[in-house]
């Protein structure tokens, strides 16, 4: 069954049949922990075989996300930087921002933790030490919503790392993975989702030196791409899409998923 939220084109798609929904396909435009963790593995096979509708992933920083959906190369956008969708949205190209689940952001860092920030759960604090022991720290620098989230923090304790680029601060230019690799190889700390950071292979001696501070919540939101900006979306599907991520049946799905025993996502759609 599906959920009690199930939006009223689901309905309508569920009245038209099977027909309908043979062939139709839409792209999302997301966010790349999302795909990276393996949720969209787990989730899209429930949603397909619910709905018959393909769902094609675009797993790129949220930045690109945003800019590839003004482009109108996609039908809905799942990313992970508040101001930005709402901007998004206030600017015509997303019919409305759902809040849809959350995470949190940790710093990890190699095991001799030349900073001294291990344990610490004040993020302005930790980067804080980072910055004034020059110590070695991998920024992913790509407009990504974990980059959106890391400046606003470095702002927030005071500290322009930029002024030390390319010193201490090393500005990788790529997707979380790619910099946590990098970080690792060069013995950097490295701010991540903690979704990506359970699902990441290549841990070595790193481990988690700062979580729990309120300031590293991790928010996602789904938003579909307004047609009357971009004509060519799909927005009957799109729709479904949406609706059945924030319906009850798609918010169970998110919670059930877990690697190593963990739940890497947590929904938070608001309740009819």
């Amino acid at each position: 069954m599906l959920g009690k939220t199930f939006g009223a084109a689901a309905l309508a798609l569920l009245t038209a049949g099977a027909a309908w929904a043979q062939d139709q396909s839409i792209i999302v435009q997301s966010t790349t922990s999302t795909a990276n963790s393996g949720l969209y593995d787990h989730l899209l096979p429930i949603f397909e075989g619910e709905t018959g509708i393909k769902v094609n992933v675009v797993a790129v920083g949220t930045g690109q996300a945003i800019r590839n959906a003004e482009n109108c190369d996609g039908d809905v956008l799942l990313v992970h930087a508040k101001p930005a969708e709402e901007k998004f949205v206030a600017s015509g190209y997303g019919t409305e921002r759902t809040d849809l689940m959350y995470n949190d952001f940790v710093i990890v860092g190699p095991k001799d933790d030349p900073a001294g920030i291990g344990g610490m759960s004040d993020v302005q604090g930790a980067l804080g030490q980072i910055a004034e022991q020059g110590a070695l720290f991998a920024s992913r620098g790509d407009d990504s919503g974990t980059h959106k989230k890391e400046m606003a923090l470095w702002s927030d304790s005071g500290v322009d790392p930029t002024a030390a680029s390319g010193d201490w601060y090393r500005e990788t230019g790529s997707g979380m993975g790619a910099t946590l690799n990098a970080g690792i190889g060069m013995g950097a700390y490295v701010m991540t989702d903690r979704a990506t950071w359970i699902s990441f292979d290549n841990k070595q001696d790193y481990a988690i030196q700062v979580e729990g501070d309120e300031d590293m919540f991790n928010q996602y939101g789904v938003i579909p791409v307004n047609p009357e900006k971009c004509p060519s979306v799909n927005i009957e599907a799109a729709q479904i899409f949406a609706d059945w991520l924030l319906s009850d049946d798609g918010q169970e799905a998110i919670a059930a998923y877990e690697v190593a025993d963990q739940q890497l996502f947590f929904p938070n759609a608001p309740s009819n």
